[in-house]
Formats: structure tokens, sequence, C-alpha cells
């Protein structure tokens, strides 16, 4: 397999460069006072919860935040909400839909020819313990907006990450992982019984080997897996995204600062490895063939989603 060594840090969810930062319980506040000034942000599912506060903090720290959204009328009003709040003008809104390829791509088209570059990309949306219901494109909810939305935007928009020179990408993940098994001759739930809680489970394991692979194929980059609460999660997002002491950091995984291991499951190379390959057949990835030019890749992982923004 062909190696890259990228200028992007992929701060996200595995092991092989991978940085758990647990729950907050004692301290729930970033530690970091760096700003990001000038960089240009993008944050899935940000009109509400901890995408939106994640939204706030940045917008206050002087980024440019991009908030890409399913509802884009309740993205427009959160937008507005802080703007508003933190007196920034550099705060958009912008149309989503992860349960669509179609949107995917007009997104991820619109950003590349409007930005000359992209710092970091927070992949926050997410659906938990949905009915068995389909995106557009027949996948199943939980892993087609959870983990093949994500890794087809990530994947399209890795140009643009490249281009800031020390890009950072952060996957929303979950401790759900734990109890998540790949189920590669099923994977989209056309043949079992559905469950909910199982599918789930699932998604967010993607999500954790998604960040693994990713770091593979961008040859070291750095990641992070967050667990964190849904009144807590921002502060791990905000942390990731502008900690500047986490810059370098490569291929540790860790349980707020004791380096531990993830899930075994979450540890399997060809898993991982076949994961993206199927991912990459079922969004049609493989045509297009765009070069990781990543260096830092990192995977935050929330439990309690409740769904796409």
């Amino acid at each position: 397999m062909k190696k890259y060594i990228l200028p992007i840090s992929v701060v996200g969810t595995v092991i092989g460069g991978t940085v758990l930062v647990k729950d907050y319980a004692t301290g729930g506040t970033c530690p970091s006072k760096a700003t990001v000034s000038g960089k240009t942000i993008i944050i899935t599912g940000a009109n509400t919860g901890i995408g939106k506060e994640t939204a706030r903090e940045l917008a206050r720290r002087g980024g440019r935040v991009i908030m890409a959204c399913r509802d884009i009328d309740k993205c427009e009003t959160a937008a507005r909400e802080i703007r508003g709040e933190t007196l920034s003008h550099h705060v958009y809104a912008r149309h989503l839909n992860l349960a669509s390829l179609k949107s995917i791509r007009e997104f991820a088209k619109k950003i590349t020819e409007e930005e000359e570059n992209i710092d970091v990309l927070i992949n926050n949306a997410g659906i938990m313990r949905c009915p068995h219901w389909k995106t557009q494109d027949g996948f199943e909810m939980q892993l087609g907006v959870n983990h093949l939305g994500h890794f087809l935007l990530t994947n399209l928009l890795l140009e643009k990450l490249k281009n800031s020179g020390n890009g950072r990408i952060i996957n929303v993940s979950s401790l759900a992982h734990i109890v998540g098994q790949i189920d590669f001759n099923d994977l989209n739930w056309e043949k079992k019984k559905y469950d909910t809680k199982a599918a789930y489970c699932q998604s967010k394991l993607a999500n954790v080997l998604f960040t693994k692979e990713l770091a593979k194929r961008l040859h070291g980059p750095f990641f992070l897996f967050l667990v964190k609460s849904p009144s807590l999660g921002a502060q791990a997002s905000v942390y990731l995204a502008v900690a500047e002491e986490l810059e370098g950091v490569s291929g540790k995984y860790f349980d707020v600062i004791k380096q531990k291991d993830p899930a075994p499951q979450a540890l399997e190379d060809e898993t991982a490895r076949r994961l993206w390959e199927m991912s990459a057949k079922l969004v049609g990835l493989e045509n297009d063939k765009p070069g990781p030019q990543l260096q830092n890749n990192s995977t935050v992982n929330m439990d309690n989603v409740r769904t796409d923004k």
C-alpha cells in the first residue's frame, strides 16, 4: 500500500496513533488557552448540543466556523445566535445531509470552490438508536450517517486539509464501540433481524476503525479518541482542535492522561482495511481516488447522541 506523509493530524479514535481523552468528570473545561484566529473549521451537526457549543467556543477563539447541518433553518438560527454572542462575523451556516451521498458531494464541491484550505474538520453529527430507517442511498441509517457519510466527506476534503499545512480531523465516536462488531456479511442489516442497539455499536466501532486506517494510510498522523458526555463533549472537541501541545503526538492512546488500549476489535488491522475498502465501494469513492494528504486525525467518542443535525 502506498504511504503518504501528510501535514494533517488524525485527532481521533484508534490505536496506531490514538489518544483517548476520557470524560473530564472532575474538570470539564479545555485546559488550552490557544486561539484559532483565521483558521477555518468545519463542524457537522453544529446547530444544537455538543456541536453548537463547540462552534460557539471556537468562534470565541477567533475561528472561521462553518456549521454544516441537515436542517438549514435551525443552522442559520444557531449561527446567528453565535455571531451575536461572540461578536464574530465569521460563523457560517451550510446545508449538509449526511444521509445523502449527493448532498455530501455537493457540500464538498462548494467548500472546495470557496475555501483555500480547511484547518480543522470535526465530524460531530450522529444518529443513535433509531428505527430501521434507510438513507437516501439505501444504507442502514446509523451506519450511513455515523460512518459512511463522514467517511466520504473526510476523503473529499483531504486536499483542502492538506493545504492548511497542519490540518486536524476529529471524529466523534462512543464507548459503544467496545461492544460493537463489524458484520461484513451483512453490514447493511439486509439479512438478519434489525437490532438498533447493535447497529449503533457497529457504526461507532466503524468510526474507530476508520480513524485507524486513515492514520495508517496517511502514515503516522495523530489521533484522539474522546469519551465524552454531551454536557462536556464540546470541551473535548475544542481541546483537540486548538491544543498546541498535541501537535506532533502520534501513536498514543490515553484514558485521561494514562496510556491505555481501546477495545480489542478496534485494533484489528485487517478489519480496518476491509471496512475501508468496503466503505469506499459503497459510497463510490474508489472512482474518485483522492490523494490522502493529512497529518492529524482523531476520533471523539460521544455517547447519547440523539440524531443527525
